[in-house]
């Protein structure tokens, strides 16, 4: 999951947003867009939580193809909370 905020930026506060990548190694296109879906549905809940101007990218791993709702969306909470944690410098 990748997190961007727009910070104090007024030309980009825009609604969050969200985008999904699920490739092929999920599995065919019908799993695919399973995932895809169900994902979708979990990221609509949260995304108004989310700051105005936020973009989000959600990308599938290959076990979400057998993942039930409940494990998705606690894996989903999971790395939406680690990529609000503030990045420390190398």
């Amino acid at each position: 999951m990748h997190l961007h905020t727009a910070g104090t930026d007024p030309s980009a506060a825009h609604a969050p947003r969200a985008g999904f990548v699920v490739s092929k190694a999920v599995g065919n296109a019908v799993v695919r867009h399973r995932v895809s879906r169900r994902l979708r549905h979990l990221v609509a809940d949260r995304l108004g939580d989310l700051a105005p101007g936020t973009s989000l990218v959600v990308r599938a791993l290959p076990p979400s193809a057998d993942a039930s709702s409940v494990e998705l969306a606690r894996d989903l909470d999971s790395a939406l909370a680690t990529a609000r944690r503030p990045r420390t410098p190398r």
